[in-house]
């Protein structure tokens, strides 16, 4: 196999044609091309509780193949077309991956991220047009079927419930189990659902595979589109950096619903015979696995771990009770890689760490750091073979395609090749996202294809004299000071180079003067004592700024999440939002309580303010005058 390790390996295997680097067309060929070549091997070991003393379930490449026959048989049956979603809502387990591969080869396959509200999934199944639901059934783990009932109180459509098969799992009456109506259905895929060159018959090679939900969970629904190009792309050229093979054993502790673990993480590893190791249906949320996480690592021989950030932090913090030396590598990626974390780990651990960087519109990878080449600070690696990757002037909130940056400069990420999506679900969402603009642009890689649209990032970030991406922040986490531009990771840096410090997230206060103020959020290593002043003060003069300090410190004892592990930083400007304004509004209506809550709503963050009383004009007035020079949203009640 190809190793990348440097931009002139991109270019060479940039120079062979397109079809002989990236051969299949369809995740469904990739797993049956393995199948063909590794049918006794271990697709999936997948754990039922975090015990090491509870052997793995062991699913081989030739029973994941049969399966996902079944599983589009039994979709093809049920009526499910080319244009229609199969909505599928579980955990990393083996049942969704025949759900999530057999519902692409009927039609598409929706996988959603299962802690939404029932109405926000209600809604994404409206807008993926939702044929089947296929939803974990009860049980004592994760039981997902109360939200499963609601959203069939607000949606009536077919429902498929897996049989979850550990603990006290137990059938819901009168709805029809996934594995048993799979069971059904003949192990060989029906003659009008047979792929050929990995399409569906009939269909072209840009048929949508899936949708994935992208962009936060309120709002309208915004599902990104992904086609088996995009999907087998990213795939298929993930293992040329992470040095992956069929001897690959890999953690994967991503949910289906996110595309890093499904493509990125997940296809890329089917794609060449490994295995992953699937844990729990709890997954990194399962508290006896992560106590357990090495020894696991021991038993299984795992030689690949994929995580974010938080969770190599939280990996740190554990103590090494078993033999670990069969890991050659720590993937990571869906936020910032902070350079301290990383050096710690490597220096504790041994595991060299590599990052990525990944869009959900780019089936899940732009760049990659190379496994065989030294971590680079700040880097996220080389972009994927016949890919642009281009940093661009930013001018009035929009990507300046006639400004192309000079090495070292920073500014927009663009990107454009096989792997980007079509856009969203509703059209109108690909306004600021997607971009046509001419072939012409200078400077474009060698090799890269030129055709399709741009896909804006919302990464600020430059490309070095080796051709690695450096991300430096998110142009919506700048935070504005005055006249100073603050990049928050640079803060957090400082923050989780201290001793005590676990987790870091540095957000912007709104101010009257400055317009927006540096608040650091802070959680502590286990066992770790620190107050805010003593740590503010071991911090302050080690950030690369002054204005950069952060007015304030917070220490909470959990940081917020999101579904696969990266801070949640809209509720922290939320927080910071509340402790401003109410500190700002003190004594504003002498002996009344006042009560401020943040809410997101769609584009806005807006503060809602409650004052106990009847309604008071002088009051109302006086809010109004402390908050005129306060650029933050806001609605009045008296209550």
């Amino acid at each position: 196999m190809v190793s990348i390790q440097t931009l002139a390996d991109v270019e060479a295997v940039e120079s062979q044609p397109y079809a002989s680097v990236v051969c299949e067309s369809s995740a469904y060929a990739l797993i049956a091309n393995a199948a063909r070549r590794f049918p006794g091997r271990d697709a999936f070991r997948y754990l039922p509780n975090g015990d090491v003393a509870t052997p793995a379930r062991r699913v081989a490449y030739s029973e994941l193949v049969t399966n996902i026959n079944r599983a589009a048989n039994l979709f093809g049956a049920m009526g499910v077309g080319p244009d229609d979603a199969v909505a599928i809502l579980a955990p990393n387990m083996p049942e969704t991956h025949y759900a999530l591969w057999g519902a692409q080869v009927a039609g598409r396959a929706c996988p959603i991220n299962y802690l939404l509200q029932p109405d926000h999934i209600a809604s994404l199944l409206d807008a993926s047009k939702a044929k089947i639901l296929v939803a974990l059934g009860p049980n004592d783990e994760l039981n997902l079927w109360p939200t499963v009932e609601k959203v069939r109180a607000l949606r009536d459509l077919p429902v498929l419930q897996i049989r979850a098969t550990v603990g006290a799992a137990l059938d819901a009456p009168g709805v029809a189990v996934f594995q048993d109506e799979m069971a059904r259905q003949a192990s060989a895929l029906d003659p009008g659902l047979t792929p050929t060159r990995g399409q569906s018959a009939g269909a072209s090679l840009d048929r949508i595979a899936a949708c994935f939900h992208t962009g936060g969970t309120t709002g309208a629904p915004k599902l990104a589109l992904l086609t088996h190009v995009n999907e087998v792309h990213t795939s298929s050229l993930a293992p040329l950096f992470y040095g992956f093979d069929e001897n690959t054993v890999e953690v994967n502790g991503f949910p289906l619903f996110h595309v890093a673990g499904a493509f990125v993480y997940g296809l890329s590893v089917l794609s060449v015979g490994g295995t992953q190791i699937l844990p729990t249906l709890g997954g990194m949320r399962n508290a006896v696995f992560v106590k357990n996480y090495w020894k696991f690592c021991e038993r299984e021989q795992v030689t690949a771990l994929a995580c974010v950030p938080t969770v190599l932090s939280t990996l740190l913090s554990l103590p090494v009770d078993a033999d670990v030396t069969t890991v050659k590598v720590a993937y990571t990626g869906g936020s910032p890689l902070p350079g301290e974390l990383a050096a710690q780990f490597e220096r504790h651990l041994g595991i060299p760490v590599r990052n990525i960087l990944g869009m959900t519109e780019s089936a899940g990878l732009v760049c990659i750091e190379p496994a065989a080449s030294p971590r680079v600070p700040g880097s996220v690696g080389l972009r994927l073979p016949f890919t642009q990757v281009r940093v661009v002037g930013w001018r009035d909130g929009a990507p300046a395609f006639d400004e192309p940056c000079a090495t070292g400069e920073t500014g927009m990420v663009v990107i454009r090749g096989p792997h980007v999506s079509p856009g969203y679900s509703d059209p109108q969402r690909n306004r600021g996202m997607f971009e046509l603009v001419p072939n012409s642009l200078p400077n474009s890689p060698p090799g890269a294809q030129a055709g399709g649209h741009w896909l804006i990032s919302g990464d600020l970030g430059h490309i070095d004299a080796q051709g690695r991406l450096h991300i430096t922040g998110r142009a919506k986490d700048v935070i504005i000071r005055g006249s100073h531009n603050i990049d928050p990771a640079l803060v957090e840096e400082v923050f989780l180079a201290h001793p005590a410090v676990a987790l870091c997230a540095v957000v912007a206060e709104p101010d009257a003067y400055a317009g927006e103020l540096p608040v650091a959020f802070v959680t502590l290593k286990p066992g770790m004592v620190a107050d805010v002043q003593s740590l503010l003060n071991d911090i302050a003069p080690k950030v690369y700024e002054r204005p950069a300090v952060p007015k304030r410190v917070t220490l909470i004892d959990t940081m917020p999440m999101t579904a696969v592990g990266k801070i949640f930083k809209p509720a922290l400007r939320l927080k910071a939002i509340e402790v401003k304004l109410a500190e700002v509004l003190e004594g504003a209506a002498p002996g009344r309580a006042i009560r401020v809550d943040g809410e997101e709503r769609p584009g806005a963050l807006v503060a809602v303010i409650r004052i106990s009383g009847e309604e008071s004009e002088a009051v109302r007035s006086t809010v109004r005058q402390r908050l005129a020079a306060i650029s933050v949203a806001h609605e009045l009640f008296f209550d």
